[in-house]
Protein backbone atom coordinates (compact mmCIF):
# COMPACT_ATOMS: atom_id res chain seq x y z
CA UNK A 1 0.00 0.00 0.00
CA UNK A 2 1.33 3.42 -0.92
CA UNK A 3 0.90 6.37 1.36
CA UNK A 4 -2.42 8.17 1.00
CA UNK A 5 -3.82 11.28 2.61
CA UNK A 6 -6.54 11.06 5.22
CA UNK A 7 -9.47 13.47 5.49
CA UNK A 8 -11.92 13.42 8.36
CA UNK A 9 -15.29 11.92 7.39
CA UNK A 10 -18.45 14.02 7.65
CA UNK A 11 -20.70 11.07 8.42
CA UNK A 12 -20.41 7.98 10.63
CA UNK A 13 -22.64 4.93 10.85
CA UNK A 14 -22.63 2.54 13.79
CA UNK A 15 -21.86 -1.12 13.11
CA UNK A 16 -22.35 -2.34 16.67
CA UNK A 17 -20.54 -4.63 19.10
CA UNK A 18 -17.28 -6.19 17.87
CA UNK A 19 -15.78 -7.99 20.89
CA UNK A 20 -17.72 -8.32 24.15
CA UNK A 21 -16.09 -8.32 27.55
CA UNK A 22 -15.96 -11.36 29.82
CA UNK A 23 -19.06 -11.35 31.98
CA UNK A 24 -18.10 -12.09 35.58
CA UNK A 25 -19.88 -10.30 38.39
CA UNK A 26 -16.90 -10.84 40.74
CA UNK A 27 -14.28 -9.02 38.64
CA UNK A 28 -14.07 -5.99 36.39
CA UNK A 29 -13.55 -6.95 32.77
CA UNK A 30 -12.69 -4.83 29.75
CA UNK A 31 -12.52 -5.34 25.98
CA UNK A 32 -11.10 -2.35 24.15
CA UNK A 33 -8.11 -0.08 23.35
CA UNK A 34 -7.43 -1.88 20.03
CA UNK A 35 -4.55 -1.66 17.55
CA UNK A 36 -5.16 -3.35 14.18
CA UNK A 37 -2.66 -4.23 11.43
CA UNK A 38 -2.43 -6.40 8.32
CA UNK A 39 -0.71 -9.73 9.08
CA UNK A 40 0.85 -11.29 5.97
CA UNK A 41 1.28 -14.63 7.74
CA UNK A 42 -2.46 -15.16 8.02
CA UNK A 43 -3.52 -12.91 5.11
CA UNK A 44 -5.85 -11.17 7.50
CA UNK A 45 -6.15 -8.50 10.15
CA UNK A 46 -4.62 -8.90 13.61
CA UNK A 47 -5.76 -6.89 16.60
CA UNK A 48 -3.98 -6.51 19.92
CA UNK A 49 -6.17 -5.07 22.65
CA UNK A 50 -6.74 -4.36 26.31
CA UNK A 51 -8.57 -7.54 27.29
CA UNK A 52 -8.95 -7.99 31.02
CA UNK A 53 -8.46 -10.27 32.71
CA UNK A 54 -5.54 -10.89 32.18
CA UNK A 55 -5.06 -7.37 30.71
CA UNK A 56 -4.04 -8.17 27.15
CA UNK A 57 -5.21 -10.23 24.21
CA UNK A 58 -5.30 -10.60 20.44
CA UNK A 59 -7.96 -11.31 17.84
CA UNK A 60 -7.96 -11.98 14.10
CA UNK A 61 -10.28 -11.20 11.19
CA UNK A 62 -9.78 -13.12 7.95
CA UNK A 63 -12.26 -11.03 5.96
CA UNK A 64 -10.18 -8.35 4.22
CA UNK A 65 -13.19 -6.21 3.31
CA UNK A 66 -15.43 -6.52 6.36
CA UNK A 67 -14.08 -5.96 9.88
CA UNK A 68 -17.55 -5.75 11.38
CA UNK A 69 -19.48 -7.82 13.93
CA UNK A 70 -19.12 -11.58 13.65
CA UNK A 71 -15.80 -11.50 11.79
CA UNK A 72 -13.40 -11.36 14.73
CA UNK A 73 -12.06 -14.40 16.58
CA UNK A 74 -10.44 -13.88 19.98
CA UNK A 75 -7.16 -15.82 20.22
CA UNK A 76 -6.45 -15.35 23.89
CA UNK A 77 -3.59 -13.61 25.73
CA UNK A 78 -0.43 -12.42 24.00
CA UNK A 79 2.31 -15.08 24.20
CA UNK A 80 5.41 -13.84 26.08
CA UNK A 81 8.76 -15.62 26.43
CA UNK A 82 9.99 -13.79 29.55
CA UNK A 83 7.06 -12.58 31.64
CA UNK A 84 9.40 -12.44 34.63
CA UNK A 85 10.89 -9.14 33.38
CA UNK A 86 7.47 -7.46 33.02
CA UNK A 87 7.01 -5.07 35.93
CA UNK A 88 4.79 -6.63 38.64
CA UNK A 89 4.16 -9.52 36.23
CA UNK A 90 1.22 -7.57 34.77
CA UNK A 91 0.67 -5.69 31.53
CA UNK A 92 -2.19 -4.13 29.60
CA UNK A 93 -3.02 -1.73 26.73
CA UNK A 94 -0.73 -3.35 24.12
CA UNK A 95 0.03 -1.30 21.01
CA UNK A 96 2.08 -2.33 17.98
CA UNK A 97 4.61 0.19 16.68
CA UNK A 98 3.10 1.39 13.40
CA UNK A 99 4.43 2.65 10.07
CA UNK A 100 3.30 6.33 10.10
CA UNK A 101 3.28 6.53 6.30
CA UNK A 102 1.20 3.37 5.74
CA UNK A 103 -1.92 3.16 7.90
CA UNK A 104 -2.93 -0.41 8.78
CA UNK A 105 0.68 -1.67 8.79
CA UNK A 106 3.03 -2.43 11.65
CA UNK A 107 6.58 -1.19 11.19
CA UNK A 108 9.04 -3.96 10.37
CA UNK A 109 12.39 -3.00 11.86
CA UNK A 110 15.38 -5.12 10.82
CA UNK A 111 13.04 -8.04 10.28
CA UNK A 112 11.20 -7.72 13.60
CA UNK A 113 8.05 -6.15 15.00
CA UNK A 114 7.83 -4.03 18.12
CA UNK A 115 5.16 -4.06 20.82
CA UNK A 116 4.53 -1.46 23.53
CA UNK A 117 2.60 -2.17 26.73
CA UNK A 118 1.80 -0.49 30.02
CA UNK A 119 3.14 -2.55 32.92
CA UNK A 120 3.12 -2.30 36.69
CA UNK A 121 0.58 -0.77 39.04
CA UNK A 122 2.21 1.98 41.12
CA UNK A 123 3.58 3.47 39.04
CA UNK A 124 2.38 2.37 35.62
CA UNK A 125 5.22 2.63 33.10
CA UNK A 126 5.80 1.74 29.44
CA UNK A 127 7.76 -1.36 28.39
CA UNK A 128 8.82 -2.65 24.95
CA UNK A 129 8.97 -6.13 23.38
CA UNK A 130 10.08 -7.65 20.06
CA UNK A 131 9.01 -10.58 17.88
CA UNK A 132 9.68 -12.02 14.44
CA UNK A 133 5.93 -12.47 13.96
CA UNK A 134 2.91 -10.34 14.74
CA UNK A 135 1.37 -13.35 16.47
CA UNK A 136 4.36 -13.48 18.84
CA UNK A 137 5.80 -14.77 21.02
CA UNK A 138 7.05 -11.45 22.38
CA UNK A 139 10.33 -10.99 24.25
CA UNK A 140 10.49 -7.98 26.56
CA UNK A 141 13.36 -5.67 27.26
CA UNK A 142 13.88 -5.43 31.04
CA UNK A 143 12.96 -2.19 32.75
CA UNK A 144 10.79 0.69 31.57
CA UNK A 145 11.11 2.20 28.12
CA UNK A 146 9.37 5.39 29.28
CA UNK A 147 9.81 5.80 33.04
CA UNK A 148 7.88 8.26 35.16
CA UNK A 149 9.24 11.80 35.46
CA UNK A 150 10.83 13.62 38.39
CA UNK A 151 8.95 15.43 41.15
CA UNK A 152 6.57 18.07 39.88
CA UNK A 153 6.62 16.94 36.24
CA UNK A 154 3.45 16.21 34.26
CA UNK A 155 4.33 12.48 34.16
CA UNK A 156 5.50 12.03 37.75
CA UNK A 157 2.70 9.60 38.70
CA UNK A 158 2.29 7.33 35.62
CA UNK A 159 3.25 6.89 31.98
CA UNK A 160 0.28 5.26 30.30
CA UNK A 161 -1.78 4.71 27.11
CA UNK A 162 1.27 4.59 24.84
CA UNK A 163 1.33 4.61 21.03
CA UNK A 164 4.42 4.27 18.86
CA UNK A 165 5.51 5.03 15.28
CA UNK A 166 8.77 4.21 13.49
CA UNK A 167 10.05 6.57 10.79
CA UNK A 168 12.38 4.46 8.60
CA UNK A 169 13.79 7.49 6.74
CA UNK A 170 15.13 8.78 10.08
CA UNK A 171 15.62 5.39 11.77
CA UNK A 172 13.77 6.88 14.71
CA UNK A 173 10.76 6.17 16.91
CA UNK A 174 8.15 8.61 18.18
CA UNK A 175 6.22 7.54 21.27
CA UNK A 176 3.13 9.41 22.46
CA UNK A 177 2.02 8.65 25.99
CA UNK A 178 -0.37 9.75 28.71
CA UNK A 179 1.44 11.43 31.59
CA UNK A 180 -0.33 11.69 34.96
CA UNK A 181 0.86 14.37 37.41
CA UNK A 182 1.02 14.15 41.18
CA UNK A 183 1.33 17.90 41.71
CA UNK A 184 -0.85 20.63 40.22
CA UNK A 185 0.49 21.80 36.87
CA UNK A 186 0.94 25.50 35.95
CA UNK A 187 -2.26 25.91 33.92
CA UNK A 188 -5.58 27.54 34.79
CA UNK A 189 -7.86 24.81 33.44
CA UNK A 190 -7.41 21.24 34.72
CA UNK A 191 -4.11 21.51 36.64
CA UNK A 192 -4.37 17.81 37.62
CA UNK A 193 -5.41 16.55 34.19
CA UNK A 194 -3.21 14.11 32.33
CA UNK A 195 -1.46 15.42 29.21
CA UNK A 196 -0.02 13.76 26.13
CA UNK A 197 3.75 13.56 26.32
CA UNK A 198 6.13 12.71 23.50
CA UNK A 199 9.46 10.90 23.47
CA UNK A 200 11.81 9.92 20.65
CA UNK A 201 14.47 7.25 20.26
CA UNK A 202 16.99 6.55 17.53
CA UNK A 203 17.26 2.94 16.44
CA UNK A 204 19.89 1.30 18.62
CA UNK A 205 19.67 3.83 21.45
CA UNK A 206 19.04 2.34 24.88
CA UNK A 207 17.07 5.27 26.26
CA UNK A 208 14.36 7.60 25.00
CA UNK A 209 14.58 11.38 24.87
CA UNK A 210 11.56 13.03 26.44
CA UNK A 211 10.34 16.24 24.80
CA UNK A 212 7.67 17.15 27.33
CA UNK A 213 4.01 17.81 26.65
CA UNK A 214 2.80 17.68 23.06
CA UNK A 215 -0.92 18.15 23.87
CA UNK A 216 -2.00 19.58 27.25
CA UNK A 217 -5.64 19.91 28.30
CA UNK A 218 -7.15 22.60 26.09
CA UNK A 219 -7.28 25.97 27.88
CA UNK A 220 -10.77 26.73 26.58
CA UNK A 221 -13.53 26.12 29.11
CA UNK A 222 -15.99 23.48 27.97
CA UNK A 223 -13.82 22.23 25.11
CA UNK A 224 -14.10 18.46 24.59
CA UNK A 225 -10.36 18.11 25.42
CA UNK A 226 -10.11 20.57 28.34
CA UNK A 227 -10.10 17.95 31.12
CA UNK A 228 -7.48 15.30 30.33
CA UNK A 229 -5.86 13.55 27.35
CA UNK A 230 -5.84 9.79 26.76
CA UNK A 231 -4.25 8.54 23.52
CA UNK A 232 -2.89 9.64 20.13
CA UNK A 233 -2.78 7.83 16.76
CA UNK A 234 -1.26 9.71 13.82
CA UNK A 235 -2.00 9.40 10.08
CA UNK A 236 -0.77 11.35 7.02
CA UNK A 237 -3.34 14.09 6.42
CA UNK A 238 -4.90 15.80 3.42
CA UNK A 239 -5.83 19.23 4.77
CA UNK A 240 -2.89 19.10 7.20
CA UNK A 241 0.38 17.17 7.12
CA UNK A 242 -0.71 14.99 10.04
CA UNK A 243 -4.09 14.10 11.51
CA UNK A 244 -4.33 12.44 14.92
CA UNK A 245 -7.10 10.37 16.43
CA UNK A 246 -7.25 11.57 20.05
CA UNK A 247 -9.10 10.61 23.21
CA UNK A 248 -9.89 13.28 25.76
CA UNK A 249 -12.50 14.61 28.19
CA UNK A 250 -14.03 18.00 29.00
CA UNK A 251 -14.03 17.13 32.72
CA UNK A 252 -11.07 18.11 34.89
CA UNK A 253 -9.88 15.54 37.46
CA UNK A 254 -10.29 16.52 41.11
CA UNK A 255 -7.84 14.66 43.39
CA UNK A 256 -10.15 15.38 46.33
CA UNK A 257 -12.80 13.05 44.92
CA UNK A 258 -11.84 9.46 45.66
CA UNK A 259 -13.88 7.58 43.10
CA UNK A 260 -13.10 4.81 40.63
CA UNK A 261 -12.83 7.57 38.03
CA UNK A 262 -10.84 10.17 40.03
CA UNK A 263 -7.96 10.37 37.50
CA UNK A 264 -10.24 10.05 34.46
CA UNK A 265 -13.72 11.44 35.20
CA UNK A 266 -16.46 10.95 32.62
CA UNK A 267 -17.00 11.44 29.82
CA UNK A 268 -14.14 10.18 27.67
CA UNK A 269 -14.61 11.24 24.03
CA UNK A 270 -12.94 10.67 20.69
CA UNK A 271 -11.91 13.45 18.32
CA UNK A 272 -9.14 14.78 16.12
CA UNK A 273 -6.06 17.00 16.22
CA UNK A 274 -3.81 18.28 13.44
CA UNK A 275 -0.16 19.20 12.90
CA UNK A 276 1.75 20.69 9.96
CA UNK A 277 5.26 19.93 11.25
CA UNK A 278 7.33 17.43 9.27
CA UNK A 279 8.54 15.87 12.53
CA UNK A 280 5.33 15.78 14.61
CA UNK A 281 6.71 16.25 18.11
CA UNK A 282 5.22 19.75 18.43
CA UNK A 283 2.70 22.05 16.78
CA UNK A 284 -0.46 20.04 17.49
CA UNK A 285 -3.92 21.66 17.59
CA UNK A 286 -7.37 20.32 18.47
CA UNK A 287 -10.35 20.38 16.16
CA UNK A 288 -13.30 22.19 17.76
CA UNK A 289 -15.71 19.25 18.20
CA UNK A 290 -15.45 15.54 19.06
CA UNK A 291 -16.83 12.78 16.88
CA UNK A 292 -19.77 12.48 19.24
CA UNK A 293 -20.93 13.81 22.61
CA UNK A 294 -22.27 11.31 25.12
CA UNK A 295 -25.71 12.94 25.13
CA UNK A 296 -25.97 12.35 21.37
CA UNK A 297 -25.61 8.56 21.58
CA UNK A 298 -28.86 7.12 20.14
CA UNK A 299 -31.11 4.92 22.26
CA UNK A 300 -30.41 1.83 20.16
CA UNK A 301 -26.69 2.14 20.92
CA UNK A 302 -27.42 2.66 24.62
CA UNK A 303 -29.53 -0.49 24.58
CA UNK A 304 -26.54 -2.28 22.98
CA UNK A 305 -24.28 -1.43 25.93
CA UNK A 306 -22.73 1.89 24.90
CA UNK A 307 -22.74 5.01 27.05
CA UNK A 308 -20.97 6.80 29.89
CA UNK A 309 -17.58 6.87 28.14
CA UNK A 310 -16.20 6.52 24.62
CA UNK A 311 -12.63 5.30 25.17
CA UNK A 312 -9.43 4.81 23.13
CA UNK A 313 -10.45 5.25 19.49
CA UNK A 314 -8.38 3.50 16.82
CA UNK A 315 -8.78 4.57 13.20
CA UNK A 316 -8.48 1.87 10.57
CA UNK A 317 -8.68 2.52 6.82
CA UNK A 318 -10.75 -0.04 4.93
CA UNK A 319 -9.68 -1.28 1.46
CA UNK A 320 -12.48 0.74 -0.19
CA UNK A 321 -11.25 3.98 1.40
CA UNK A 322 -13.82 4.28 4.16
CA UNK A 323 -12.73 4.83 7.75
CA UNK A 324 -13.41 2.38 10.55
CA UNK A 325 -13.17 3.70 14.11
CA UNK A 326 -12.96 1.08 16.84
CA UNK A 327 -13.61 2.23 20.41
CA UNK A 328 -14.66 0.85 23.76
CA UNK A 329 -17.68 2.17 25.60
CA UNK A 330 -19.53 1.55 28.84
CA UNK A 331 -19.12 2.10 32.58
CA UNK A 332 -15.65 1.79 34.14
CA UNK A 333 -14.50 -1.82 34.20
CA UNK A 334 -17.39 -2.85 31.95
CA UNK A 335 -16.29 -1.48 28.57
CA UNK A 336 -16.79 -3.41 25.33
CA UNK A 337 -15.42 -2.88 21.83
CA UNK A 338 -17.61 -1.19 19.20
CA UNK A 339 -17.26 0.09 15.64
CA UNK A 340 -18.32 3.13 13.58
CA UNK A 341 -17.83 3.37 9.79
CA UNK A 342 -17.08 6.71 8.12
CA UNK A 343 -17.58 7.73 4.52
CA UNK A 344 -14.70 7.47 2.03
CA UNK A 345 -11.95 9.72 3.36
CA UNK A 346 -8.94 9.27 1.05
CA UNK A 347 -7.96 12.00 -1.39
CA UNK A 348 -11.07 14.07 -0.60
CA UNK A 349 -10.50 17.74 0.01
CA UNK A 350 -12.49 19.12 2.90
CA UNK A 351 -12.43 22.29 4.94
CA UNK A 352 -12.38 22.81 8.67
CA UNK A 353 -16.07 21.99 8.86
CA UNK A 354 -15.10 18.34 8.49
CA UNK A 355 -14.11 18.46 12.11
CA UNK A 356 -17.50 19.41 13.38
CA UNK A 357 -18.95 16.06 12.80
CA UNK A 358 -22.08 15.82 12.07
CA UNK A 359 -24.31 13.09 11.42
CA UNK A 360 -24.31 9.73 13.16
CA UNK A 361 -26.77 7.03 12.28
CA UNK A 362 -27.34 3.44 13.27
CA UNK A 363 -26.37 0.66 10.89
CA UNK A 364 -26.93 -3.05 11.22
CA UNK A 365 -25.58 -4.44 14.47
Amino acid sequence: MTSKKFSIPHRWTRSGLILPRQVDEKVCSVSGDPCIVWDEDIQGWRMVLFYSPPGHGQAVCLNREDLGPGNWKLEGPLPVTNMEVVTDGWMHKPFLVLDPHRPNYAAKINGRYCLLVVSGHRPKQVQRAWSDKLAGPWTFEPGPLIPTGPAGFFDEKHTDAVTGFYFPEREEFIYYYMGYPKAAQPRKISPYGSAQGVATQKLGEKHVTKHGIVLPPCQQAGHWASGYLGGVQILPGDEHRWIAMVNASPTAPDPGKKEIWTEEPPPSLGGFAWCDEEWPVRGWHFYPEPIEWIEDIPQEALDNGEGYNLWRHFLHVLPDGRSAVFYNSGYYGQEQLYLKIGENSWQRRCGAKAATLVSLSMGGS
